[in-house]
C-alpha cells in the first residue's frame, strides 16, 4: 500500500524541474498521506568537503514556527543554574550523576546543555556524546551560563545542522500538518542560515542543489534564487 501511494506520488513530481519553494512545499504536502504527521525534511548539497576544519559547516538555527518535534533538553548544571534550568523546562539536569548515566550508554536527552564550569565533567563524555553529535559546543549556544534561553530555545523549535561526508546537510523543518506559509518561512529561515555560514575555506558555487521531502514521500527540487535572495 505505501509502494503504491509512493508511485503515486513520485508521478506528481516532475524530477527535471526546479520548483519555486511555495510550488514544492505545496506538492510536498499534497503527498503526504501517511496515518502520522509525516516531517518536512530538507537536504541541502553544499560544495565543501567537511574532512577539512575550514570547509566545516555546522550551526544552529530557530525555527520561526518551531519544528513540530518535541527534543528531551539535558543540562550539566549545578545549583542556582540546576534550578535554573529546571525551571526553564529542561527534561534532565545533573552534573557528575548525569556523566555517570552517560558513559554507561544511558542518554536520556536529544540535545544537551552545560554551563561552562561543568565542561571539565562533559569533556570526560566526548567519545559517546561527540559522535552522536550531543557534545556542547560554545560556537552553537549550549556551553552558556544562559541556560534558561538555551534551554527554551531548544525545547521552541531550535534546529541544529552540521555537514555530513558528502557535504550534505539536513533536518526536520516542520511537520506536513504545518500550514504552507509557515513551512515556507521555516525552510527559507533554515536555508539562510546555512548560506550565512560559508566557511572561509570554500570555492565555487556553496549551494548546490537543495531539496524537500516528507517522510515517506518523494524528494522535490528547490530552485535556490527563489529559496535565496
Amino acid at each position: 500500500m505505501a509502494g503504491k501511494r509512493f508511485r503515486k506520488a513520485i508521478e506528481t513530481v516532475d524530477r527535471s524541474k526546479a520548483y519555486s519553494v511555495d510550488e514544492a512545499v505545496k506538492l510536498v504536502k499534497s503527498n503526504a498521506k501517511a496515518k502520522f504527521d509525516e516531517t518536512i525534511e530538507i537536504a541541502m548539497n553544499l560544495g565543501v568537503d567537511p574532512r577539512h576544519s575550514d570547509q566545516m559547516v555546522r550551526g544552529v538555527v530557530n525555527l520561526p514556527n518551531g519544528s513540530g518535534k518535541s527534543l528531551k533538553v539535558g543540562v550539566f548544571a549545578k545549583g542556582a543554574k540546576a534550578e535554573e534550568a529546571k525551571a526553564a523546562g529542561a527534561d534532565v539536569v545533573g552534573a557528575e550523576d548525569l556523566a555517570e548515566r552517560v558513559q554507561k550508554g544511558e542518554i536520556p536527552f536529544d540535545r544537551c546543555i552545560a554551563t561552562p564550569d561543568m565542561m571539565g565533567v562533559v569533556g570526560r563524555l566526548g567519545k559517546v556524546l561527540g559522535p552522536r553529535g550531543l557534545m556542547p559546543n560554545p560556537k552553537l549556544g549550549s556551553v552558556t551560563m544562559d541556560v534558561s534561553k538555551a534551554v527554551k530555545e531548544a525545547k521552541g523549535g531550535q534546529v541544529e545542522y552540521r555537514a555530513e561526508k558528502a557535504g550534505i546537510v539536513h533536518a526536520g523543518v516542520g511537520k506536513a500538518s504545518f500550514s504552507e506559509k509557515a513551512l515556507v518561512e521555516n525552510i527559507k529561515a533554515f536555508a539562510e542560515a546555512v548560506s550565512r555560514s560559508r566557511p572561509s575555506g570554500t570555492k565555487g558555487t556553496f549551494v548546490k542543489k537543495v531539496s524537500i521531502s516528507s517522510t515517506i514521500g518523494p524528494g522535490v527540487k528547490i530552485d535556490i534564487p527563489s529559496l535565496l535572495h
